[in-house]
């Protein structure tokens, strides 16, 4: 009797280890598929970051070939503006040379205009020669429009080259500017002034308002037309309100 009963608590034993084992068991499985899943969300996020660091990548070397695209073609533009300024400023030298000769020699026609009518000259031959003169000093007068032209082109090409190069290099401005606002719009904080190519005034340039010696604000000009153009108010700068009629000057002039 006593043997079986040894048996009896024996194998309930033994059922008791087996199920405590089991427990142990599963608790460990169920502790391994939460790292598992752990670990599955850790590497579908990494891909996906992964992924989205790809798509970034990508577009900022799109962008970069554009931008190194425009750079070069605003280089171009500027070497050629540069090498046609160079060639407009020696026909400006020529002429000016045969300009100046020429008036010599209308100097010297105009002193020896009493020998001539005495030797016969005809007022076809003298008329000839003042249309000569005409001529050229019209030609002149033209390449140095020309000059001026070429100039402010370079001028711009310079100014965009920069935006890429050295975008927060200030815009000079010439130093005898002076111009006044048209139209301001405090909503918006623009202003429209009476200033623009026909003045070298480039785009980005910053110039002061002031009223009455008083500094009102500083703007930036955000586009030109010929003899206007618009410009924002730069936050921090507007220390009263901004009125039609007041007076703008660079903010950095040519030196």
């Amino acid at each position: 009797m006593l043997v079986r009963i040894s048996l009896i608590i024996a194998l309930i034993a033994g059922l008791a280890a087996v199920g405590l084992n089991f427990t142990l068991v599963k608790e460990k499985i169920t502790t391994l598929q939460t790292h598992l899943k752990e670990q599955t969300d850790r590497a579908v996020k990494a891909e996906k970051e992964r992924d989205d660091t790809k798509r970034t990548l990508k577009k900022t070397e799109t962008e970069l070939a554009q931008t190194k695209e425009t750079l070069k073609t605003t280089t171009e533009q500027r070497d050629t503006a540069i090498a046609e300024a160079s060639k407009a400023t020696d026909r400006a030298t020529k002429l000016d040379a045969e300009l100046t000769k020429t008036r010599g020699e209308r100097d010297t026609a105009q002193q020896e205009l009493a020998r001539f009518k005495a030797a016969g000259m005809t007022p076809e031959e003298i008329v000839n020669a003042n249309k000569n003169i005409k001529g050229l000093q019209d030609s002149l007068a033209g390449s140095q429009e020309e000059n001026k032209i070429l100039g402010l082109n370079i001028a711009k090409l310079n100014n965009e080259l920069n935006k890429f190069l050295d975008p927060d290099r200030p815009v000079p401005l010439p130093a005898g500017l002076k111009g006044k606002v048209l139209v301001c719009d405090p909503k918006w904080q623009f202003v429209v002034l009476n200033v623009g190519e026909n003045q070298k005034v480039l785009e980005r340039a910053e110039l002061l308002v002031n009223r009455d010696g008083k500094l009102v604000a500083k703007v930036r000009v955000s586009s030109v037309q010929k003899d206007r153009c618009v410009a924002n108010v730069i936050p921090g700068w507007q220390l009263g309100e901004i009125l039609e009629g007041d007076q703008v000057i660079p903010a950095h002039p040519e030196s």
